[in-house]
Parts: structure tokens; sequence; C-alpha cells
């Protein structure tokens, strides 16, 4: 099983001198076996030749798909190229307006990070899988906070393993490379349009994939 776990909106709370989103949204997918993962490479290439770097209609030579940036109709694309159906979208959004103030310092938002991807992680049945979990994380961490978010959840998720299989695997790359982690962008910006915006066009398009769709707070 390969996951790959992506945020969207931010963990600012000053409400009263910033404008950050009113709600932070994190989002896993899941893909249980390679191929599926195998098939959002295939999607994202795929979207590369025929919309992005399409010589007739562009100049650029684009290499990360950006959600934020990106057309509506270029995500379509990407999803229709989505062969493999063994996969699943799982999601938290957290309301920031209610979050109680002694959660809102710098180091506490780490720790609430932390959590919230516990939280996600831990809804996702692992009892039947007969491979190694990896999880793959956007590497937008220093290194003490690589080492605190890894420990924090293999201790948390270690229980939920089958006694055969190794330790949960976590690995933090760059979103350039890998194109689960763009995937995942793409799924992640459209939950939280929906909560942020009440815009819903492209996460109609999904919608179905998603098991666990959960409001914190």
């Amino acid at each position: 099983m390969i996951t790959y776990l992506d945020e969207s909106g931010d963990l600012g709370f000053d409400f009263t001198n910033k404008k950050p989103s009113k709600n932070f949204v994190i989002t896993l997918l899941v893909c249980k076996d390679k191929s599926a993962a195998d098939s959002f490479g295939y999607a994202v290439k795929r979207t590369f030749k025929n919309k992005l770097n399409h010589k007739k209609t562009n100049n650029r030579n684009t290499e990360e798909l950006h959600a934020t940036k990106d057309s509506i109709s270029t995500k379509k694309y990407f999803y229709r190229r989505i062969k493999s159906t063994n996969w699943e979208i799982y999601t938290v959004i957290l309301n920031k307006t209610k979050i109680y103030n002694h959660l809102t310092t710098k180091s506490e938002r780490k720790k609430l990070y932390n959590f919230l991807a516990h939280y996600l992680l831990e809804k996702v049945d692992l009892s039947k899988v007969n491979s190694a979990v990896t999880l793959v994380v956007d590497k937008c961490k220093n290194k003490a906070e690589i080492e605190d978010f890894n420990q924090y959840l293999v201790a948390k998720l270690e229980r939920k393993l089958p006694l055969n299989l190794p330790p949960l695997l976590i690995s933090h790359e760059g979103s350039k490379s890998n194109t689960g982690i763009q995937s995942v962008d793409y799924f992640c910006w459209g939950v939280y349009r929906k909560y942020e915006h009440q815009d819903l066009e492209w996460y109609e398009c999904f919608k179905d994939k998603i098991l666990i769709e959960q409001k914190y707070l």
C-alpha cells in the first residue's frame, strides 16, 4: 500500500491583522497496490504531454501539476486518465476558528499538524494489508520536524499494522519528482475549495472516491 499526504490552506491564526484561511485541509490518497500508484503516474504524464506542455497551445515546459494554477479542464483531463479504481481518498477539514488559543503558537501548530495526520491515517483499515505500508509526504519540513513527524506517526500506528509487516515507512520527497504528491494536491485543493469558497466544480468530479470526509471541530 502506498499513500500520499498533502494539505491545503494554512495554519495561521491571526484573523485580526492578516487574512489566513478559515479552514485547513489534510488529504490522504490511498493506493492499495502498485498498479494504482502507477496509474496516477500515467495520468500526470499524459496531462503534461497533452494539456500543459502541448506544443500547439503552449510554449512553456511545465514540470509539475499545480492545483492553484491549472484549469478545471486540465484537472478533468487528468482524472479521466486514471485507469485504476483501486484507490481511495481520506480527508479531514479543520475549522480553525474553533481552535484553543494555546494551540496556535508556532510549536503547538507543528504538533497540531502531526495530530491531524495521525487522525486521518488511523481511519485507514490496515488490518488486511499484506505488504509494506509507505507514506509519502511533500518535503517541506526541516530535519528536526521530519524526525518528530516520523517518530510520532510510527509510534501511533505501529499497533494497527499486522505483526508480519515492517513498521510504517515514511518518505519525504519533493513534489516535482513525485506524481503521487502532485495528484493528492489536486484532490486536497478540491476539498479545500469546497469548504473555504463553496466551490464544488472540481470536487464534484472525484467526490465518489472519497471514503472519509471528516470535519474536525
